[in-house]
């Protein structure tokens, strides 16, 4: 059997992957990531719209800075986030991408002088300044109070993952695809590595490290109506969960984007709202600017998601053969900017709806985009559980969204975090030795032996691998979704119970033998089941609304009983997810308070314990 060995092994191969390795790598270690695709085919590629970071480059940027960030970011989680965690990521994020500039990323720059832009479906005129000619611009994005979004057209996370492949292939590092780890390395409590699977051949490989970072992104395949590329089907989660003592953070928050085309539900940028596209309704009339006035469109995702829904619950819907949607109509940005800003935008809706879009309205609706929950981090990126054992971008709950992030803001937190978490790594790796125990890795690589054995000859049982995952994602379209209320929640908890059992006893119907997607699918499919069963029970027990997570039956923002992060632990030989809480920030630079937009009443919390954990910088 192959073995591999290295200072840091890096699951995972996007933005927060390499960006972690080019730390690490540009620190003197030695590093290997690893990749299911080729790493420009990772999911980061497909990100459109920008980077969030408060350069107040353009004109409707001027007064930005990184407190005004933070303060948005914070709003923006309706008070769920870590507030250290959301300061560390705003005071870093202009300097990330002045640094992304530097190593190749074509911004879109300013443009001095009178130019036009839309807002609600209305022409605005702004101007820009001589003296920041060819400084990095911005676009607007939801939620936010400032225009911040850095972007390379509707092209973003395509141009930096080339530009970060680029950086990691200069420094030399070892970049695997067609790999997948199937299980970490550990005696439970400290991880040495990975047991890996070859997609090309199938065999098993062995990848010892001292540090081990997990970069996998979302988990968003659980579900059925998603923009996740197939790859999120959260692999870098199970392998992370199934140690026993890794817990995954605020599993109930989800997020729904509003415009997932229908009936591929592949996304549609927000910058498409943010250059001035409105949602339109059966009648063809705008209907955000009635909800919310002040931000319509642009307000925060969750916010746009439910009012959409609630919208199409009132007859406003345009029905069709695939379900409801609404209308995002950007007709009026005109052909100039649909070809240069939007144009992957144009090319989806030609390639895949045969419309154009500077003629024709683009059929959206909510779909499952984003998971704020992720493998719980502290503030260094270190896995809660396991020594050794590092977490950066969306597989993490690190945690800066809350139960909400803002359009932006994970795309700037792959490089970000993955450039403050890198260097906590480099702390890490600086005289820290480890001893690789025979046994543990033998025991591991015998583990997964079996697991495959058992599954290739049937020894489980005969239970159709696919239609087992079809009953998990129906599941949690019904019961996890946009609105959730307390007897769906509970007929969902009992449905996956059942599909849990279906998971342990599938078989395979090919032979399992080298690049085999079945076999791939059922191995994963137990751990998947685990973590629908911990977005379903986490989001039963939260009884009140709160960003993402809207409870019908609970409208209220609870702070009084629940500012507080859910840590879902699955322990060895358990049926169910064993849920603990931890406090949602160690201080507070902005108390809790009304995020402006998006309606509900708040039960408050007690004000003297908020004011003993309110800070001022």
């Amino acid at each position: 059997m192959q073995t591999y060995y290295s200072d840091l092994l890096v699951i995972g191969a996007g933005l927060a992957g390499e960006r972690v390795a080019v730390e690490a790598a540009q620190n003197g270690f030695d590093v290997i990531c690893l990749s299911i695709v080729p790493a420009r085919r990772s999911h980061s590629s497909a990100a459109q719209g920008g980077m969030q970071a408060a350069l107040g480059n353009c004109a409707k940027g001027e007064g930005d800075c990184c407190d005004v960030h933070f303060g948005d970011t914070v709003r923006g989680s309706d008070w769920g986030c870590d507030q250290e965690v959301a300061r560390l990521f705003a005071d870093a994020a202009p300097i990330e991408m002045r640094r992304l500039a530097h190593w190749g990323v074509p911004w879109n720059r300013v443009v001095p002088g009178k130019s036009s832009y839309f807002k609600g479906g209305e022409k605005f005129e702004k101007v820009e300044k001589e003296e920041h000619r060819g400084l990095i611009t911005a676009r607007s994005f939801g939620g936010t109070a400032k225009w911040r979004t850095c972007y390379t057209s509707d092209g973003t996370g395509h141009a930096v993952m080339c530009t970060m492949d680029n950086r990691c292939a200069e420094l030399g590092i070892n970049v695997f695809d067609r790999k997948e780890a199937i299980s970490l390395i550990h005696d439970g409590e400290t991880c040495i590595g990975a047991v890996v699977r070859c997609l090309r051949t199938g065999e098993l490989e062995v990848f010892l490290s001292k540090a081990t970072s997990i970069c996998t992104g979302g988990f968003g395949r659980i579900y059925k109506a998603t923009t996740n590329a197939v790859i999120c089907d959260g692999g870098g989660h199970i392998i992370a969960h199934d140690t026993g003592v890794v817990p995954i953070g605020n599993p109930e928050a989800i997020q729904f984007h509003p415009t997932g085309i229908v009936p591929t539900d592949i996304l549609v940028t927000e910058g498409c709202r943010g250059d001035g596209g409105t949602l339109l309704d059966v009648n063809e009339e705008r209907f955000m600017n009635i909800y919310e006035p002040e931000k319509a469109e642009l307000a925060s995702r969750d916010v746009v998601s439910r009012w959409m829904t609630y919208h199409m619950r009132q007859g406003k819907g345009v029905k069709g053969a695939y379900g409801e949607h609404l209308w995002l109509d950007i007709r009026h940005l005109g052909d100039h900017h649909i070809s240069t800003k939007l144009r992957e935008v144009d090319e989806i809706c030609h390639h895949f709806l045969g419309i154009d879009p500077r003629t024709q309205l683009i059929p959206v609706r909510p779909t499952q985009h984003y998971t704020m929950a992720g493998i719980r981090t502290d503030k260094d990126g270190a896995v809660y559980g396991l020594k050794g054992l590092f977490s950066a971008g969306e597989a993490a709950c690190w945690d800066m969204h809350g139960f909400n992030r803002l359009g932006g803001n994970s795309l700037a937190e792959t490089v970000v975090a993955g450039g403050i978490i890198g260097a906590k790594i480099v702390e890490f790796l600086k005289g820290y030795e480890t001893k690789f125990k025979t046994s543990v890795v033998s025991d591991a690589v015998r583990q997964q032996q079996d697991r495959i054995y058992n599954l290739i000859h049937g020894r489980n049982g005969s239970e159709n691998v696919y239609k087992v995952r079809e009953e998990l994602q129906n599941a949690l379209m019904k019961g996890c979704f946009v609105f959730r209320n307390g007897p769906d929640l509970e007929e969902c908890v009992e449905t996956l119970e059942g599909v849990l059992d279906k998971s342990r006893k599938v078989g395979l119907v090919s032979s399992g033998i080298g690049a085999n997607h079945e076999l791939a699918a059922a191995l994963k499919l137990e751990g998947q089941v685990k973590l629908g069963l911990c977005i379903a029970t986490a989001a039963l027990k939260r009884t009140e609304s709160r960003g993402s997570h809207n409870r019908e039956d609970f409208p209220e923002r609870n702070d009084r009983d629940w500012l507080n992060r859910t840590l879902a632990y699955w322990r060895d030989g358990a049926d169910q997810p064993e849920l603990e809480y931890e406090e949602t920030t160690p201080h507070y630079e902005i108390p809790p308070g009304d995020r402006g937009y998006g309606g509900g009443s708040i039960i408050e919390a007690d004000k003297k314990e908020i004011e003993a954990k309110t800070i001022k910088r």
